[in-house]
């Protein structure tokens, strides 16, 4: 019995414990798509207070041209309507967390409205996500031309 008992434990622990883990990295995971899905309203709606509420004071956004904002160019240029993201599509998306770190990619498909001039726009984007307070916030993000 002492045998079976011992067994058992054994197994509950090699096989619970890491699913466990595994199911907090997932959560993570999720809350992090949730905090890209919020972004990309916000890029269509070009919503000063939701942007800015979802980017880091120390944002780095990067554009396929090499054109780098900080979160005051950035928030700008979107509220304004410099740049009119009209529709957003993001396919391919991947997402690792390591602590209160994140790394996205995707791809996206998007139609603009720049300044008035309608586009298209396809590109692939990489993302740095940082967990302040609870809630996830973009750091980073490099866009490059495919």
């Amino acid at each position: 019995m002492k045998r079976f008992l011992s067994l058992w434990v054994i197994c509950f622990l090699v096989f619970l414990l890491p699913a466990q883990a595994q199911s907090k990295r997932t959560q993570e995971e999720n809350k992090v798509a949730a905090a890209v899905d919020q972004f990309k309203a916000a890029l269509i709606s070009g919503e000063r207070a939701a942007l800015e509420a979802l980017v880091t004071d120390k944002l780095s956004y990067g554009h396929s041209s090499g054109k780098i904002e900080d979160k005051t160019t950035f928030v700008e240029t979107l509220a304004s309507g410099k740049s009119d993201f009209v529709t957003v599509d993001l396919t391919n998306q991947t997402i690792q967390v390591s602590g209160k770190t994140a790394i996205v990619r995707h791809q996206l498909s998007a139609t603009t409205n720049d300044s008035g001039n309608p586009g298209t726009v396809k590109l692939g984007v990489l993302l740095v996500w940082q967990k302040q307070r609870g809630h996830w916030k973009l750091l980073a993000r490099q866009a490059y031309k495919i």
